[in-house]
């Protein structure tokens, strides 16, 4: 959703650095950007509606003065897209002496609004932030600089951590916040509570943001803000603290393995292709995972009395097919759930014997971690899959994977999606061993077929990839889409339809081609698109039959089958075709791909942006 970025440094001026921070955070969605830098003991404030660049053009962000300062790129919840609702917030002091950005949702702003204003607080914005800007004055005992000093000297809290800490207090909600003070010029305050937050650690200065390609390239040590800690940055040092107790809390920085170029477009036109093009490299990833870690979760799986996996989107879908992974290959029924159901569908049965698989790009994800919160106040054991160590999901889980597939800036999830097949599809083949549930011979072949996918995936794109944005030209003004499969083929199908709908804004509809009949039939009419996913497998057979159904009724069948398959072909009016040998149970990772390329396609074509869809964000941080 939001993005906040901000830093201290020793001798350079941020203003430039801020812009350029924001700038690698657009992929979470916004509708306007703001910053704010002290200098001289004044704020200097620049902020307003619209797209980063747009707001530099008019304003030239860049000529902020000072060292210290902080940004933000706002997606609305609280009042909308305006340059007094854009952040950072302030103060009612007049010039202003405290700035606020925060990602998150404030749940009692309106109680705390009202108390503010009968103390005589004046609010001109609608946004929740605005409140703990005002808190952070009511809490501020405004001394001169040299009481202050000797606060700090004999407590070792500052006045402005402090005013900080006592507003954080006060507040219901979730938020990643930063505060800065003319008062105190020399340091950045921020906390944390359920949106993610990260410290960058450098010797020309500290960074915080809302994720770890903001400052990238500026420095690859990073620190995880954690639920309820509270961080004061200066441009030599940081400390990090427990809210509740002010308890000084000693960690150490992570050394990043990415590197800059990886969160950029490596000369791509989007960051949405580019990630499809490094979904091999992604998934040889995924295959280093090492045995002992599938190994713990799969201990985990087997001793389970039943299995719940959460998750939201993409996520989702990856779970849908892992139930039927986990189903064919380890004989042990799963119940995949939409995270934001969880409670109403789960929250009174799970107990002690539930297992609770949470799968989530970000580690992250509002729902999925609201769901994952209801499971372990009902005591179930909780394991994760994610892409980001230290995330929220990593340090609740009893046991997590890390996908490895790198970072993914495109709003669309890609290579999210057949990383997280990869890996547990290498869970279903790890459990499968521990259960003996199929032979030996059977579990050979998979572990064989598994490490050809990526070389695969590479054939799919080399050669498909033109034919299938000549498929979208074609299609490009159709106004309806079927994407249909049976058995694991469902999941790729809805993926495909999510993928469709959220880049070029078509209305899709995907669902188990068995229930054709059962309704949506009725919409076939002569030249209506269906997509059918049409593996090698038990499936096969029958999803022939509804294919010539459609074709009765005069649709346009497009198929996605294996190469050389001339009885799908035949009945085909156009096919993508996919390498041959693997297994229908593996068959969504591969097969998602020319799907993934054909939602691309069909949003250039209506001259759509694929990396920020309209109304989307990449990680979804509020509920």
């Amino acid at each position: 959703m939001c993005g906040i970025f901000g830093c201290v440094c020793k001798k350079e001026n941020v203003a430039p650095l801020i812009r350029k921070g924001l700038k690698r955070l657009e992929y979470r969605g916004y509708d306007s950007v703001g910053e704010a830098t002290i200098k001289d003991g004044k704020l200097f404030i620049k902020k307003d509606a619209g797209k980063i660049d747009e707001v530099h053009k008019k304003c030239n962000l860049d000529d902020l003065p000072g060292r210290i300062g902080v940004g933000h790129t706002r997606w609305a919840t609280h009042g909308a897209p305006s340059s007094i609702n854009a952040h950072p917030q302030f103060d009612c002091s007049s010039p202003p002496r405290f700035a606020v950005v925060h990602n998150g949702i404030i749940d009692n702003f309106a109680e705390l609004k009202k108390e503010l204003e009968e103390k005589g607080h004046v609010f001109k914005s609608k946004t929740d932030t605005e409140v703990i800007a005002h808190l952070i004055e009511e809490h501020f005992v405004q001394k001169p600089q040299a009481d202050a000093r000797k606060t700090v000297a004999k407590t070792g809290i500052s006045k402005l951590e402090e005013a900080v800490s006592k507003s954080l207090s006060q507040l219901d909600g979730s938020y990643a916040l930063a505060a800065i003070s003319t008062y105190e010029p020399d340091k950045i305050v921020c906390a944390r509570n359920e949106s993610p937050l990260v410290l960058g650690i450098s010797e020309n200065g500290q960074f915080f943001a809302s994720d770890i390609p903001a400052f990238l390239p500026l420095t690859k040590n990073a620190i995880f803000m954690r639920n309820g800690e509270l961080a004061v940055l200066k441009d030599d040092s940081f400390t990090i603290k427990n809210i509740s107790d002010q308890r000084i809390i000693l960690r150490e920085p992570k050394l990043l393995d990415w590197t800059p170029e990886m969160a950029e477009k490596k000369g791509y036109t989007h960051f949405m292709l580019k990630e499809i093009h490094e979904q091999p490299e992604a998934l040889r990833n995924t295959l280093r995972l090492q045995d002992k870690y599938l190994d713990l979760l799969t201990t985990f799986l087997d001793r389970a009395h039943e299995v719940i996996m959460v998750a939201c989107g993409t996520s989702y879908h990856a779970c849908l097919a892992a139930s039927y992974m986990f189903s064919k290959v380890s004989y042990l029924a799963t119940h995949p759930v939409i995270a934001s159901e969880f409670s109403e569908q789960h929250s009174r049965s799970a107990n002690i014997d539930s297992t609770i698989l949470a799968v989530s790009q970000s580690g992250e994800t509002a729902d999925t971690l609201a769901a994952v919160e209801t499971a372990r106040q009902r005591a179930a054991t909780i394991l994760g899959l994610t892409n980001v160590v230290g995330s929220t999901l990593t340090r609740v889980s009893r046991v997590y994977i890390v996908q490895q597939s790198g970072p993914e800036i495109g709003v669309a999830a890609t290579k999210t999606f057949t990383s997280q097949l990869s890996v547990l599809s290498q869970l279903a083949i790890q459990l499968a061993k521990k259960r003996g549930k199929i032979s030996t011979e059977e579990i050979d072949l998979l572990e064989d077929k598994i490490q050809l996918i990526p070389e695969m995936v590479e054939q799919i794109i080399e050669s498909q990839e033109s034919k299938v944005s000549s498929l979208a030209k074609k299609l490009r003004d159709e106004k309806c889409f079927f994407f249909l499969g049976r058995g694991i083929s469902v999941a790729t199908a809805l993926e495909a339809r999510l993928k469709l709908m959220e880049l070029a804004y078509v209305p899709s509809i995907a669902f188990p081609a068995g229930e054709s009949k059962h309704g949506p039939i009725s919409l076939i009419q002569e030249g209506f698109p269906v997509f059918f996913i049409c593996p090698p497998g038990e499936t096969r057979k029958t999803l022939i039959g509804n294919i010539s159904e459609m074709k009765a009724r005069e649709a346009n069948i497009i198929t996605v089958c294996e190469e050389g398959d001339e009885e799908i072909i035949q009945l085909s009016d156009d096919y993508i075709e996919v390498p041959r040998g693997l297994p229908e149970v593996l068959s969504p990772i591969t097969y998602v791909v020319p799907l993934q390329i054909f939602a691309y396609r069909m949003a250039t074509e209506k001259g759509y942006s694929p990396d920020m869809p309209r109304n989307l964000a990449k990680s979804v941080t509020v509920r």
